[in-house]
């Protein structure tokens, strides 16, 4: 019982240690100008179209993987 309160003692101490080094580095983050709201925006948007059409590829490759692979078997017959 004495292990099971000191490993869940312990297993706080690192999320709490882990949540101040967050807080303070938000805290520490300077207001962003402008151009750096600007780029951080256009960087966001960047990668959610590249994840888009990723996702868009991979669909498309597995229609037509389907549809080669029923071809392939159809043609055997």
């Amino acid at each position: 019982m004495v292990y099971l309160v000191m490993t869940a003692i312990a297993v706080v101490c690192i999320v709490a240690a882990a949540a101040v080094v967050l807080v303070r580095r938000d805290r520490r983050r300077m207001a962003a100008s402008p151009e750096a709201r600007r780029i951080e925006t256009a960087a966001t948007r960047g990668l959610r179209d590249a994840r888009r059409q990723a996702h868009a590829y991979e669909h498309f490759s597995d229609a037509s993987g389907s549809i080669s692979a029923l071809r392939d078997r159809d043609s055997r017959s």
